[in-house]
């Protein structure tokens, strides 16, 4: 699960650039999590021949930076070194779809020899989640729980599976390989049962890299590209899925675009409002639903509901010329709203009397009650959060002792660690020897 800070660090690490007809953003922040473990790549113009072709990437670590550090530089040169012919690619899509399956085992056998990982002193491992894209097709690689969705004719036109213990696919391969799936994790530890590094889990005798408890093979997905459809692709690792699903970024990206032509800007409006958002229940197609929604009565002991993304957060967005382009009349309704959303914070504060200024968690809370036309759809109002509380912070004199309080809000008045263990305590008592078989069987049924 990894360990978290005390604030999140909100400093984000932000690109982009065009080329071949596309444009692309990009943004990534640490937010709770200890370490950065994400990484990415984004290459407009390949090399050997392929000036046309274009190929990115969102990497997620696990288990330290190592693995998706190395994978984001080198990955895309073990593809195109694999002996596939990419530049005949019309009459051998199966073709490039082989070279990628080696690329992908290549390195995970190459990286094996590091003597960091080879002496267990390195026990990282990382998802891969890339997009491959040729004047013609657009090829979708996943391998892990990260995730890719296409937009196409304003509406999700494909998004990638996640590969999760649970899938039956998965699971056979997994106890084939003699391992076990508990509480949604290969031997009640990994939560993926695909990625890169983890060799740990890559060690069972007379099977092959693609037959072990975790396999490092990708899932390659091939579309044909339409021109006046496709609109954009959006890569993250489940930091942006864990409270969004697919149609929310998709519908949120969209109506960004609409008012912004800044792909930078779009890519920070997402990573700023998943840090905020309420967690979604339903993630999307192929994901599994989070652990604390499943053990009832085990959430209805945890003081308050989860909020915002705990994890790296990383995200790239890649447009087409069909992408919404920047509307009048969206950029009218936007500053309407942030007019609107102006005034309210005013009037909250200016009332307030003798009950002292509200915290901010409450001004949002009161506006948040309200029924406000013109919300960013799937982000809401958190995603105007940086509009209420600029004007919060300029009209209250007490701004840095009111943030304490926030926070001190936010966090429910106490360690959500402590509560989760005694929660899980409580289901064990609760079911006393079927503990086991009870959670195993409620968390198989997501």
């Amino acid at each position: 699960m990894g360990a978290f800070l005390d604030k999140p660090k909100t400093e984000k690490h932000s690109a982009h650039g065009e080329g071949n007809a596309l444009r692309y953003g990009l943004s990534s922040m640490q937010g709770w999590r200890v370490e950065m473990e994400d990484a990415h790549t984004a290459v407009v113009g390949l090399p050997h021949g392929l000036a046309d072709w274009s190929f990115f990437a969102v990497y997620d670590g696990h288990a330290g930076s190592r693995v998706a550090n190395y994978c984001s530089a080198h990955l895309l040169e073990h593809i195109l070194s694999g002996g596939a012919d990419f530049s005949s690619e019309s009459s051998s899509i199966e073709g490039v779809k082989d070279g990628i399956r080696s690329g992908f085992l290549n390195i995970d056998e190459y990286m094996r020899s590091f003597s960091d990982l080879r002496q267990g002193l390195d026990r990282s491992g990382s998802t891969a989640v890339c997009v491959l894209l040729s004047p013609t097709h657009l090829y979708f690689i996943n391998c892990g729980d990260s995730r890719a969705v296409l937009s196409r004719d304003s509406q999700v036109g494909f998004s990638t599976q996640d590969h999760k213990p649970c899938n039956p696919r998965e699971k056979e391969r997994i106890q084939k390989a003699g391992g076990s799936v508990m509480i949604q994790r290969v031997n009640g530890s990994l939560a993926v049962s695909r990625a890169l590094g983890d060799y740990d889990y890559k060690c069972v005798d007379g099977k092959g890299p693609t037959e072990q408890l975790v396999s490092p093979e990708p899932e390659v997905c091939v579309l044909e590209r339409v021109a006046e459809g496709d609109e954009f692709v959006v890569l993250a690792c489940d930091g942006i899925w864990d409270v969004m699903s697919n149609e929310e970024l998709c519908d949120f990206v969209r109506s960004r675009l609409l008012v912004c032509d800044d792909l930078e800007k779009v890519c920070n409006s997402v990573v700023d409002t998943c840090l905020h958002k309420v967690r979604s229940e339903v993630r999307g197609a192929g994901s599994q639903t989070p652990v604390l929604w499943v053990l009832t009565p085990l959430s209805c002991l945890l003081s308050r509901p989860l909020q915002g993304s705990r994890d790296n957060m990383s995200v790239v967005l890649v447009c087409f010329p069909g992408a919404p382009k920047v509307s009048e009349e969206a950029l009218k309704k936007e500053e309407e709203l942030d007019k609107y959303l102006e005034a309210r914070v005013e009037e909250l504060l200016g009332s307030c009397g003798e009950a002292g200024v509200p915290d901010l968690v409450s001004v949002l809370r009161s506006i948040g009650a309200e029924n406000i036309p013109n919300l960013p759809p799937g982000g809401g109002l958190i995603s105007k959060r940086s509009v209420i509380e600029a004007v919060y912070n300029k009209l209250n004199p007490h701004k840095e002792e009111e943030g304490v309080k926030e926070e001190e809000s936010e966090e429910g008045g106490g360690d959500a660690a402590a509560h989760l263990l005694e929660a899980l305590r409580q289901f064990r008592l609760h079911h006393r020897g079927q503990y086991r078989a009870v959670l195993e069987e409620t968390l198989s049924a997501c």
